[in-house]
């Protein structure tokens, strides 16, 4: 399941333009941010599978904070932060914050692709999962009707018995009419 949509984060234009061109041709949907702000401003215009974010760059809106806005936005949407080994410790204390995974860098290709064959994985389950309580809530609401009809008939054939029985038990019709009657609860219900 390659059609994953990837959002890349870096100030670095060497490692974005080589992140985009490699997820690009192994099929993903690329769309690449030189900065926390410019990704800030295009994860509230459209949604991303997963944001693929260096932890360090400069300004006010790093790596952690590209996480945090992108998990208040989506939080569906994964994000896998990229460091430099000396900030390995900040990186798993940002995965308490929600982030799904981390790479150090230099960037391994082939890690990162089964990484992100993980996720595509863990989604497919996710909506597989998803799709079959829609169909068992489906199920049950159905079920539930169906149970409410026959009981509501069972009643009514429960009331037209009693009401034959008692026709049928009347000492004061003549059993001509008494035949007749019931036949007529009968046809009614």
């Amino acid at each position: 399941m390659k059609n994953l949509s990837i959002l890349v984060v870096d100030d670095d234009p060497v490692v974005r333009r080589l992140l985009e061109q490699r997820l690009k041709k192994e099929n993903y949907q690329v769309q690449v941010a030189e900065d926390g702000y410019v990704a800030e401003k295009i994860l509230r215009q459209q949604f991303f599978d997963i944001v693929l974010t260096d932890l360090m760059m400069p300004g006010a809106i790093g790596g952690i904070e590209v996480l945090e806005i992108a998990k208040d936005i989506n939080s569906s949407t994964e994000v896998i932060l990229i460091t430099a080994h000396s900030s390995v410790n900040t990186a798993v204390e940002a995965m308490k914050k929600g982030a799904i995974d981390y790479l150090e860098k230099p960037i391994n290709f082939d890690e990162l692709f089964l990484r992100l064959d993980k996720i595509a994985n863990m989604q497919t389950i996710l909506r597989s999962a998803q799709d079959l309580q829609m169909a068992m809530d489906t199920t049950e609401n159905a079920a539930s009707a169906t149970i409410q009809n026959l009981e509501m008939q069972t009643a009514k054939m429960r009331q037209s018995l009693d009401e034959i029985e008692n026709t049928l038990r009347d000492d004061g019709i003549a059993d001509y009419n008494k035949i007749a009657r019931s036949l007529d609860i009968i046809s009614q219900s």
